[in-house]
């Protein structure tokens, strides 16, 4: 088992790693839309939020020798059902053709109050 950080990600603000990669696969945090260079929160439209969100998730994945069309699972948790198409038209611009596996789950609310948090797993090259 490896754990990795990257500074290319927010750091984490509790007791768990941005990822673990165990054999070939990489589990990536729950990420939230901060920038990894100040600690701001994107506090803006859903779709800054969830592009926030993926280029996170795009910079952990690279920190793991994996890329997002190495993404085997995703989970998406949004504050309001509502928001999903405008959430679901910035991931397909990110993953394009690739269509990994994905659950999304409405949640009353996430912290600081941000409307879209996303882990995932991914394969991992040798």
């Amino acid at each position: 088992m490896k754990i990795v950080t990257t500074l290319n990600a927010p750091q984490p603000a509790g007791h768990y790693s941005q990822a673990v990669i165990h054999e070939n696969l990489v589990f990536v945090s729950g990420q939230l839309p901060i920038y990894p260079d100040t600690g701001e929160k994107v506090l803006g439209s859903i779709e800054e939020q969830t592009s926030r969100v993926l280029n996170n998730i795009k910079a952990i994945l690279e920190a793991s020798n994996s890329s997002l069309n190495q993404v085997l699972k995703v989970t998406v948790y949004v504050s309001d059902i509502t928001l999903w198409d405008r959430v679901n038209r910035i991931y397909s611009n990110f993953f394009g053709n690739h269509r990994p596996a994905r659950a999304v789950v409405p949640t009353k609310e996430l912290h600081h109050g941000f409307q879209v948090e996303m882990e995932v797993m991914a394969y991992v090259e040798d």
